[in-house]
């Protein structure tokens, strides 16, 4: 095959270099394309377009494989910790036992969290949206975390990436627990990494106040698996936006607010979310899951079924697979009698065993099961996009870096002007 794509435009011949990556995907280099030839591509969404090479995460969704960093997301999630995956996906590798334990006392060294935070956290109204508030917060990080210009290449500037990176991976899951907690009418905790990162994430969201806190093991491996898949996903909505965000060379803290906003919509991360307020509506309809099946496959019905099929998977989504297991499980563990999630479940029966789903390929993907998990646990609606966001912070972190070491250009797209040409000003009285 050449290593060149010839793009025709009238008389005129463009050549375009052919970029391929280690799993054989082909792709065209049009980066020159502008200065070359004053020409460039339309791409509404992105959809086919490219705007980095990326070593930290393999999607394929024609045939349902989901990597990082060359490790299947089936065997991380069997045998990993969330915390070992945070390492792989930002340094590249599977940390060894002492980086492990390095990193975790890093992150407990820098647990604390100014006071000023809390007083900012509860400012906000008790109707304001957790996402929000988090982004909020997150930002917030910035004034107590002096931004420095880094060039990368020196050892202090390692050492104080190293240092910004740790504060984040410290302090998001407070945050977390923090804002789940307020909303409950809980006294904020610290909670104690010398439980681990996962098992004090538990603790810190799930401790009851006078009450001794035991830890429920299936509860910690349902919280570990569900930060594994949310961990990364390669260059999506929110991702891009950390990885453009970053490209101004805005700090770290700065990218991942804006990455914190980018995940809170619906047709992202607040995508579990939805899937829950689907199962109300139906639950308040009724009940009859057959009536909406039949609602969801009328094309003149506005009706949409949340958490089924996916816009990159074209199989079943492999994380869903895996998160199907641990939500039985959890249901069996907590003997949990709720309408809601029998209603979840006649769905997911149903749209297994229905052709016309079945044909299209339209499989119950994570976030279907992930807002199962979280209810089940008392976790509230709203809670669920931060839960989401807490499981990416390894993977925007990963992008950040990725972004800065290899020193991108910032982001800049164009666009093809569609509005009035040049018009004359005429004065007020005359219009």
């Amino acid at each position: 095959m050449s290593d060149k794509a010839k793009l025709k435009i009238g008389g005129r011949e463009i050549e375009l270099d052919l970029i391929t990556g280690s799993e054989k995907e082909l792709g065209i280099d049009v980066s020159n394309l502008r200065v070359s030839s004053n020409i460039i591509t339309l791409d509404p969404g992105y959809k086919n377009t490219g705007s980095c090479k990326s070593a930290i995460t393999f999607l394929n969704g024609e045939k349902g494989i989901l990597r990082y960093r060359g490790y299947s997301i089936e065997e991380l999630a069997e045998k990993a910790d969330f915390l070992e995956v945070a390492f792989l996906l930002i340094y590249g590798e599977l940390p060894n036992k002492e980086e492990l334990e390095k990193l975790l006392n890093d992150i407990k060294e820098n647990s604390i969290i100014d006071e000023d935070i809390k007083k900012i956290l509860e400012s906000f109204p008790k109707s304001a949206h957790p996402m929000g508030i988090l982004s909020s917060l997150t930002s917030a990080l910035i004034a107590f975390n002096p931004e420095k210009k880094l060039s990368l290449s020196g050892n202090e500037d390692q050492d104080y990436m190293y240092n910004s990176i740790v504060k984040l991976l410290a302090k998001i899951p407070i945050l977390v627990a923090w804002v789940h907690r307020r909303r409950k009418g809980l006294p904020l905790d610290y909670g104690d990494y010398s439980l681990g990162y996962v098992e004090n994430i538990t603790k810190m969201m799930f401790q009851m106040p006078n009450l001794e806190y035991v830890q429920n093991d299936t509860l910690v491996n349902a919280m570990n698996k569900l930060l594994i898949l949310h961990a990364d996903h390669e260059q999506n909505c929110s991702t891009s936006t950390v990885r453009i965000v970053g490209s101004s060379e805005a700090s770290l803290f700065a990218s991942i607010s804006a990455g914190i906003s980018a995940l809170w919509g619906r047709l992202h991360g607040g995508a579990n979310q939805a899937v829950l307020e689907m199962l109300e509506a139906i639950k308040k309809d009724g009940g009859d899951t057959k009536k909406f099946m039949s609602k969801a496959k009328d094309k003149s019905d506005p009706f949409r079924l949340m958490g089924f099929g996916h816009r990159v998977y074209k199989n079943f989504d492999p994380r869903a697979k895996i998160i199907k297991v641990t939500a039985d499980q959890i249901l069996n563990e907590l003997g949990i009698d709720d309408p809601i999630l029998d209603i979840a479940k006649g769905l997911e029966k149903e749209a297994l065993e229905d052709d016309y789903f079945v044909d299209r390929k339209l499989y119950p993907n994570v976030d279907f099961y992930s807002g199962i998990i979280y209810k089940a646990l008392n976790i509230p609606n709203e809670m669920f996009t931060v839960m989401f966001a807490l499981g990416r912070i390894p993977g925007w972190i990963a992008h950040w870096r990725e972004m800065r070491k290899n020193n991108e250009p910032i982001g800049r797209p164009r666009q093809i002007y569609i509005g009035e040409t040049l018009r004359n000003f005429s004065d007020i009285e005359s219009r």
